[in-house]
């Protein structure tokens, strides 16, 4: 651990000694870790730290190792310390996040303190099922609701990690298609909507974080929060916990739940006929928002298992519409 660091930790905490007990996981393409951290004799048992290296990371995955990944990259930490200093207390209980503690920079070094959420959201899942599923909409539709027509000051000004604008290399990836001439069009759909919130921008259900009960869930992982139409978060959503034939046949009941939630949830917000051409804009834009993550996957990685029958079916009806 970085010395400098641990002395911020261990004051931080009021703790006596501090040490590390278990890496977590990497950050994708080498920028850094996120770590467990054991706190003797302090005001809390544990903490969460992402501690990231904004130096130019040489290794990616995928092969996409160009300045454009490297600025998206170190623009998206700046934006994820942002949003854990001044927005992150306003989620409530229903749309948890992991309470943010502090944050230490130094050089190229930067690090983020944050709750251990395993305390009481222990459980991480890759697939879901459908009661699963509704849990995660509804933490979305709460997220959406408190955020509605405000503006992402230090955070994304489109959010989402896929926005067409941050991603030229993939775009130019593309192969020739109806949907890669369309996609500035779609694009600008989706920016352009009347009812726009934050959207968390990396809603897989990687981030979301169940109770022992699975009753409940925190989301984690705020690098690419920003504003836009709430049907990009549920869409990812929906493609990252079920299959393609899942997708077909619950997408009616899931987006009705979703939109169940999020009136209730906007009341304080939206009259009752405001709410009405929120949910007529929206359901309408869910389609093209499948159809916009599509666009990035068949640059990125066109063999893709969620470039599927489903994604593809709702890209033709987008493409027809347009």
């Amino acid at each position: 651990m970085h010395p400098d660091f641990k002395d911020f930790i261990i004051k931080t905490t009021q703790a006596k000694e501090c040490k590390e007990i278990e890496t977590i996981q990497s950050l994708w393409s080498g920028y850094g870790k996120i770590s467990r951290i054991q706190i003797l004799r302090g005001n809390v048992e544990s903490v969460v730290v992402k501690h990231i290296s904004l130096t130019k990371a040489n290794a990616h995955p995928r092969g996409w190792n160009t300045n454009n990944s490297h600025i998206r990259k170190v623009k998206s930490y700046q934006v994820e310390t942002n949003w854990y200093e001044k927005y992150n207390e306003r989620c409530s209980i229903n749309s948890r996040t992991p309470q943010f503690l502090a944050s230490f920079s130094q050089g190229k070094e930067q690090w983020i303190v944050l709750e251990d959420l395993d305390l009481h959201f222990p459980l991480r899942k890759q697939h879901l099922t459908l009661p699963e599923v509704k849990i995660c909409l509804k933490w979305l539709a709460i997220f959406h609701a408190t955020f509605l027509h405000e503006q992402p000051k230090g955070l994304w000004e489109i959010g989402t990690y896929w926005h067409l604008e941050t991603r030229p290399d993939e775009y130019e990836k593309m192969q020739a298609s109806e949907l890669k001439s369309k996609a500035k069009a779609i694009d600008e759909i989706l920016n352009h909507c009347q009812f726009q919130t934050f959207v968390h921008g990396d809603a897989k259900v990687a981030n979301f974080c169940f109770s022992t009960d699975g009753k409940s869930v925190a989301a984690v992982d705020f690098q690419y929060v920003g504003g836009g139409c709430g049907m990009k978060d549920v869409a990812y959503l929906l493609g990252s916990c079920l299959t393609a034939e899942e997708c077909e046949n619950q997408e009616k009941e899931l987006l009705d739940f979703y939109f169940k939630i999020l009136k209730k949830a906007c009341e304080v917000k939206l009259n009752p006929s405001e709410y009405i051409e929120l949910e007529q804009e929206w359901r309408l834009l869910y389609p093209i928002a499948v159809a916009d993550f599509t666009r990035f996957l068949l640059g990125w990685m066109p063999s893709h298992d969620k470039v599927n029958d489903y994604s593809l079916s709702l890209v033709e009806k987008v493409l027809e519409g347009l």
